[in-house]
């Protein structure tokens, strides 16, 4: 998120005066204090007829086939250039959803928060949060909040879950997926992971490398509008970066996949940020990309419509579903040779989302 979109944030939603700076084990307690901070913070932001009964748990109206999704988030920084792990947490559930081919709706929101973390900081989260919703058409409606003692957390883990009907044209699942099918990724790759890994590294580059998280139900929908059962499967890269996501895909689904490196699109600066760490892009996590398994008869109609869109711009096609190699993905380099894909071996980027 740009500084301009932040101050105009803090502008509109300003921080109430309160009687404590830091978040202590009391407002953990379900007491006063719990009720002070929830009062002033929580329920006042994220307001709406449902929040505001404040039962145990939330009553909602849903029609037809329903999706749901739970995520939990413990980003380290929780600050990072683009965003903060609130709008990460929203975006993280929505996304999740609108993989399922899900408008979502209704979200729940709890906090496990460390002893001492400054309440600005919670606030600055919060009103990350209130946005995120705005942005992808969403409600809070339960949640919960838990304090635990210093040095038994990391300032702030959050769980979302998610609910939305599924649209009437999308039929999203990997038993569709064809010999033929072309391979979309809807923008460019790696800079969520490496926006973080540039500030602990303490990189500096000519511009600022920014996560790309962002909600991309809109997205979504338009494309199942139009294309309906063309799109045959749509998954989100997060952990793991597209290579993990895409072997996964090839394995369970017995299917071969050829990629080609030169069509993957990847912004300059976060290219050099991956050559000089020794990462591959590849194994880099996203958390505003989706990854989309079209008929090939519509491939190019779907990139034409993705290509307009605000999450799209970049967009490219960067493979194929190939009947040879099964459960194999196959990647032809820019210099022509080719090399076998396979999962993330372990933990390459720690606390990403």
């Amino acid at each position: 998120m740009s500084e301009k979109n932040k101050i105009r944030m803090q502008l509109q939603c300003p921080m109430p005066k309160l009687e404590f700076d830091v978040i202590t084990l009391g407002h953990g307690s379900g007491g006063v204090l719990t009720n002070k901070l929830l009062d002033s913070g929580v329920f006042d932001l994220l307001s709406n007829e449902i929040l505001d009964e404040r039962h145990d748990g939330a009553f909602i109206e849903l029609n037809g086939k329903t999706a749901f999704s739970t995520d939990s988030f413990l980003v380290s920084p929780i600050f990072f250039p683009g965003g903060n792990i609130g709008e990460l947490a929203i975006n993280g559930t929505i996304n999740d959803l609108a993989m399922c081919g899900a408008t979502p709706k209704y979200l729940s929101l709890s906090f496990i928060i460390e002893e001492g973390l400054p309440v600005k900081e919670f606030w600055d989260i919060l009103v990350a949060i209130k946005f995120a919703c705005e942005k992808a058409g969403v409600q809070v409606v339960t949640g919960d909040t838990k304090v635990v003692e210093k040095g038994k957390g990391d300032k702030i883990f959050i769980n979302t879950s998610g609910v939305g009907p599924i649209h009437p044209r999308a039929n999203i699942s990997a038993k569709n997926i064809a010999i033929g099918d072309k391979i979309i990724i809807s923008g460019n790759i790696a800079s969520h992971g490496m926006a973080i890994m540039s500030v602990r590294e303490g990189l500096e580059f000519d511009s600022e490398i920014e996560s790309d998280t962002t909600n991309l139900n809109h997205s979504i929908i338009k494309l199942i509008e139009e294309f309906g059962e063309s799109i045959h499967l749509l998954t989100d890269p997060t952990r793991g970066g597209v290579a993990t996501v895409l072997k996964e895909i090839a394995q369970s689904s017995e299917i071969g996949i050829d990629l080609s490196q030169r069509d993957f699109p990847i912004d300059e600066q976060v290219a050099s940020a991956c050559e000089l760490l020794g990462l591959d892009p590849l194994y880099v996590a996203n958390e505003g990309l989706f990854i989309a398994f079209v008929s090939a008869l519509k491939a190019d109609a779907v990139l034409a419509v993705l290509q307009q869109d605000e999450n799209g711009k970049n967009a490219r096609i960067i493979g194929s579903v190939v009947g040879e190699h099964p459960k194999q993905v196959i990647m032809e380099s820019n210099i022509g040779g080719k090399r076998v894909i396979s999962m993330l071996p372990g933990e390459q980027l720690p606390r990403i989302c």
